[in-house]
């Protein structure tokens, strides 16, 4: 039985504050981590700062009386953002907040936090919020999506400080569960609309893992919808949470992923699959 955005509540809370801890600990265990480069563009504290404007933005989004980030032009850009221009948005957002000194990040990040958990304590977790793109996100779908974004920029500084870092499945199984399929039965708004070809015929892809109930989605005509129950798919993607988000956020290959089998492709017609994924897909990806 698929379990909802009330009954994942507190599990999307705790992970978040975990995830967030053990980040600001992996950040602190930087010796250099104004210099140290962790992508192309971001060093650990540029990373540091992502992460803490995804936060200051959830806090303005749950408590009324906390501006967002002092971004000029923010509002518009959030509304029009799809997934292949998130990466506009954040050279926006970093070109405006230029704090970069570590602990004084990990400090605001903790206390930050702290804020959005008090905030949100009474909040209904089913009740959405116009996110990116003008998609609806469940309060709760927007906890999971920051457990995500601490579970994968924690994995960017551990690989390139030679750390270890853990993603545990439960935690890394809460983004595609409570964030990505609650916005698509909300609303996805314009996260899609980016010009890709679509395919030909409407494609229904059914995904499963051990952490999540098989839900099967229909790409048509460019929306994303969930399908009534027993819905027969036209592919099936079974996968290993962790795993599959590093892959759909472009941290690990397709092919890794497959040949390694965290993430398996079946169903009777997968060769759908790619038009699908032309449209439905992650930045970065």
């Amino acid at each position: 039985m698929t379990k909802n955005a009330h009954d994942r509540w507190p599990d999307a809370r705790a992970a978040a504050h975990q995830a967030a801890q053990r980040f600001i600990a992996l950040v602190k265990s930087c010796p250099t981590p104004t210099s140290t480069m962790v992508t192309k563009d971001w060093t650990v504290s540029d990373t540091t700062m992502h992460v803490l404007s995804i936060v200051v933005l959830y806090v303005s989004l749950v408590d009324p009386d906390v501006e967002p980030p002092p971004v000029p032009g923010l509002a518009s850009a959030l509304e029009r953002t799809t997934v292949d221009t998130v990466s506009s948005l954040n050279v926006l957002v970093m070109r405006h907040l230029a704090e970069r000194d570590a602990d004084v990040l990990c400090r605001e990040l903790s206390d930050t936090l702290d804020h959005l958990l008090r905030a949100s304590a009474h909040a209904d977790p089913g009740s959405v919020v116009r996110w990116l793109g003008g998609a609806s996100v469940t309060v709760a779908g927007l906890f999971a999506h920051l457990t995500n974004e601490l579970l994968v920029h924690g994995w960017d500084i551990a690989q390139a400080t030679g750390r270890p870092w853990t993603m545990p499945e439960a935690e890394a199984a809460l983004f595609f569960e409570l964030f990505f399929l609650d916005m698509v039965r909300h609303d996805h708004g314009v996260l899609i609309d980016t010009g890709a070809r679509q395919p030909a015929r409407p494609v229904a892809v059914a995904y499963r893992s051990a952490y999540t109930a098989e839900t099967t989605t229909v790409l048509k005509d460019g929306r994303l919808s969930i399908a009534p129950p027993g819905t027969p798919p036209d592919a099936r993607i079974t996968y290993r949470p962790a795993r599959f988000n590093l892959m759909l956020f472009g941290r690990i290959s397709m092919v890794s992923a497959v040949l390694r089998r965290d993430v398996v492709i079946g169903g009777p017609r997968p060769w759908l699959l790619p038009g699908y994924l032309r449209v439905v897909h992650m930045p970065n990806s």
